[in-house]
């Protein structure tokens, strides 16, 4: 569930999705904090995960569900802080790159809409880095969630030695 967002089906997918948290990423951590910043995108990559599968029975790889996580976590932001031109903006965002997820082959919509609902959950149980440090339970939340992660792929590289061994 948190590996797939790591995973991508080729060079040009890991490079869209390299664009877009390269544009969404720092302004998420700018807003929310680092630590926030990452379980915000985790919590909408694996959401994004989940309801992709559930709905369409179809597992998911790439970190789409986490970006539209961290548009929603802006969005978020924007509401609660007063930038109503900001939030238009992403909002037109994601709705382009909703729609393109019709126009474009193997595009997961699933994931998208999964990954915008987990971010938007995710950002509201959040504070704004203006606001507040970042509490103990937020950053060991933060180092959960990363060795789960670092857990799952040791795990998957495990069996697929010992699956390779048995041949």
């Amino acid at each position: 569930m948190f590996t797939a967002i790591y995973l991508h089906g080729g060079l040009l997918h890991i490079f869209f999705n390299l664009m877009w948290v390269r544009d969404l990423g720092p302004a998420v951590v700018r807003a929310f904090g680092s630590a926030r910043g990452f379980v915000i995108f985790t919590i909408a990559g694996a959401a994004g995960f989940v309801v992709s599968n559930v709905a369409s029975n179809s597992p998911s790889i790439g970190a789409s569900g986490s970006i539209f996580g961290l548009l929603a976590a802006l969005i978020v932001y924007g509401r609660r802080t007063g930038h109503s031109a900001m939030t238009r903006q992403l909002y037109q965002w994601a709705a382009i790159i909703f729609v393109m997820g019709f126009i474009m082959p193997n595009v997961n919509n699933w994931a998208h809409a999964g990954g915008f609902a987990g971010g938007w959950v995710a950002a509201e149980a959040m504070r704004f880095s203006d606001e507040r440090r970042e509490s103990l339970a937020v950053q060991v939340l933060a180092l959960a969630l990363l060795a789960t992660t670092v857990g799952g792929f040791v795990l998957s590289f495990l069996r697929v030695t010992a699956l390779l061994m048995q041949r």
